[in-house]
């Protein structure tokens, strides 16, 4: 292995002990830097070019990653790319424009400069917005990574009780973040909702609503012309079994979530009216 592809194994910045550690000498380094190959950041940390980001601002700190800031690492599902980078700090801080977090507790990532999933997750309930820590501990649950009930036993006591409340929102399937952000709207609307039920005719759907409205959450393989054929032969066999269907994309469930549950409360008050000859 040469020491450029060391390099991109650690996001493409490490220290120099992690390449003493590999079995780099100083002859090599100092070989790879004349030839532009790798640049040094700073003393004892060196990255391929251009590529020190976020990763070389930990190193440099001797911080970790966490919270949003550590989401793509684990491949966690986001709803925004974090701005500001989030750290849990060693003893010397963090420095200015960074987000600090509490110290971690549990082993950290292996290889990167980034807390361990479970100080991630922690960090993020703690830290989020509701729907943006919601989608991460969603991800990593349902992938086997974590449990709800280990997350929830690490958060105990009154000040912890904002961020077991959002656990109580994760569910046991997620094909896509945007499930979730529906399944959530629509619960806090007040709506009986079941998930991933099977129609016939129709196959599964994502949600049937009051028994009477299919609702599907669209994302961008729906724009393939393939998924728009099946989608539109799916969406005729719905209403040829009796129900009616409502489609919404990423931008209705994640920058419109009102105006969505607003359309679905509106259907469901012409069908008690008999507007569509309700069931």
């Amino acid at each position: 292995m040469d020491i450029q592809t060391f390099l991109r194994s650690r996001a493409g910045v490490t220290k120099t002990s992690a390449l003493r550690g590999a079995g780099f000498t100083h002859t090599a380094v100092d070989r790879a830097l004349a030839a532009g190959r790798i640049v040094r950041v700073r003393r004892g940390i060196y990255s391929l070019p251009g590529q020190s980001g976020a990763y070389g601002l930990a190193l440099e700190h001797n911080a970790l990653l966490t919270c949003l800031s550590a989401a793509p690492t684990y491949a966690l599902w986001t709803v925004h790319d974090a701005g500001t980078v989030h750290l849990s700090p060693s003893h010397k801080g963090t420095p200015p424009g960074a987000l600090p977090h509490g110290r971690c507790t549990h082993p950290a990532h292996p290889s990167l400069p980034v807390a361990g999933l479970a100080d991630v997750l922690i960090h993020s309930l703690r830290c989020l917005p509701e729907l943006e820590s919601l989608v991460m501990v969603q991800c990593a649950a349902q992938r086997g990574d974590i449990t709800v009930e280990f997350l929830r036993r690490k958060l105990p006591g009154n000040r912890n009780a904002c961020a077991r409340a959002i656990l109580d929102h994760v569910i046991p399937r997620a094909d896509s973040l945007l499930e979730v952000l529906a399944n959530y709207h629509f619960r806090r609307a007040g709506l009986q909702v079941r998930r991933h039920v099977e129609l016939p005719g129709v196959g599964e759907v994502d949600f049937l609503i009051e028994d009477c409205l299919v609702v599907e959450t669209d994302g961008g393989s729906h724009l393939e012309p393939r998924q728009v054929k099946k989608d539109r032969k799916r969406n005729n066999a719905t209403v040829i079994g009796g129900r009616l269907g409502l489609r919404f994309g990423y931008d209705d469930v994640v920058n419109h979530p009102q105006r969505m549950v607003a359309e679905v409360l509106g259907v469901l008050e012409l069908c008690r009216l008999g507007a569509y000859g309700a069931r």
